[in-house]
């Protein structure tokens, strides 16, 4: 039986990670994107092709696509929409035409993912990333400045705002700034905070139904294309996965999946299962996700979260923290063993540990690496992760 497809995200040579490091660990191939061309605009064929040959050239492959992202008319249905939505359809034949099949991507709004704190200092010395409720609404009522923001949390929540925000100095109100408007993946470039809060401005009068009809007229759209073209999209959940900023989520729960996945079905509608999203609340039941959407999981993000009582998480090593992990792989085991005999579906799904804490040599040069993607940290996940997998599959073949 095939083993899952270990593969390692790349934003590239200058982002403290090479294509030669990434060989060296043993894995298959590398997650990516043409992260220069701008969001909305056509990956041509070309520009697809030469960073294809550059990662072939070092032994690998460029397994999935992460990620094409969504221009922000089609995630508030703007009338220029259509546009945008052309140009997605268009990449997609050029990555097909590429051999590339497999495309994550998210919906979120405003930003991929949100975190508080891009060096929390775990007991051992190495570093995480860590999300505060309180420090997003210290954020929102005192830097940013938002009118009307005090509706959103309550007036218990004001005044643990206000006396955190009370507790920093310049320093660290800067560092809670910097951390919130971190750039996008595979981008240095911090969000403008006038940006920023436009955008929120802009978002915040859109109602959780919106933006439902607004994922869904995009899938509509690009859903039966991908299938013609034998790509798969995996819709990446939303990170964290309940509302920031008050701004709802749509792809958080398991009735959300179901809606997205029902929306239009189609083997090309898939999702990527990321742990660590799914998992920063305790409401999801993260296996039963596995076992009743496997046939849909075309990718795998594991990672693992500590949640405390208070809303914070932080990340954890990855079998560590609050989210089962070996109960987790052996429904994805299982899953893989169900495709081998029905022969529907890649046995070898594409997996990569996602984030890493930053330790070791690593902090040497902590300010290359994209928050959450440190090189040494990276790889005690995946061989952890590869370790597990190894276990539950011969555990299962004795039980057999």
């Amino acid at each position: 039986m095939q083993y899952l497809k270990k593969t390692l995200r790349w934003f590239g040579p200058s982002f403290g990670v090479s294509l030669k490091d990434i060989k060296e660990l043993g894995v298959a191939g590398v997650v990516t994107a043409c992260h220069q061309v701008p969001i909305g605009e056509v990956w041509s064929s070309q520009i697809i092709g030469e960073l294809k040959k550059e990662i072939e050239s070092n032994g690998l492959e460029w397994s999935v696509v992460e990620s094409v992202n969504i221009h922000k008319a089609i995630k508030y249905g703007l009338p220029e929409r259509d546009i945008y939505i052309h140009n997605y359809i268009e990449t997609l034949k050029n990555l097909a035409e590429n051999k590339i099949k497999v495309v994550c991507y998210n919906f979120m709004q405003l930003i991929d993912w949100t975190r508080t704190n891009l060096n929390f200092e775990l007991p051992t010395g190495a570093i995480s990333l860590l999300y505060d409720p309180v420090a997003i609404a210290a954020f929102d009522l005192f830097i940013l400045q938002r009118d009307r923001a005090a509706e959103v949390y309550g007036d218990e929540m004001v005044q643990k705002a206000k006396h955190y925000y009370n507790t920093l100095n310049h320093q660290g109100r800067e560092l809670l700034k910097s951390a919130i408007l971190a750039g996008m993946p595979g981008s240095k470039e911090a969000i403008a905070l006038a940006d920023f809060r436009s955008t929120l401005e802009e978002v915040s009068k859109i109602k959780k139904s919106v933006l439902r009809e607004n994922l869904a007229y995009f899938l509509k759209s690009v859903i039966p294309e991908a299938e013609r073209l034998g790509v798969k999209m995996a819709l990446h959940p939303d990170d964290p996965p309940f509302p920031v900023f008050g701004i709802p989520r749509i792809a958080s729960t398991y009735e959300d999946l179901k809606f997205i996945l029902d929306c239009v079905p189609s083997p090309s509608n898939g999702l990527t299962f990321c742990s660590g999203s799914l998992g920063a609340v305790g409401t999801n039941d993260l296996v039963k996700i596995i076992r009743d959407f496997g046939p849909q999981i075309h990718f795998l993000h594991l990672r693992n979260v500590s949640r405390e009582e208070d809303g914070k998480f932080y990340e954890a090593a990855h079998l560590d923290g609050s989210i089962p992990m070996p109960k987790l792989m052996e429904a994805i085991v299982n899953e893989q063993l169900r495709r081998q005999n029905s022969g529907l579906g890649e046995v070898a799904i594409p997996i990569r540990p996602d984030h890493g804490h930053v330790l070791l040599d690593d902090k040497k040069r902590k300010d290359e690496f994209y928050s959450g993607y440190s090189l040494i940290g990276r790889a005690i996940g995946m061989a952890e992760l590869y370790g597990l997998e190894k276990g539950i599959r011969e555990m299962l073949m004795k039980a057999t």
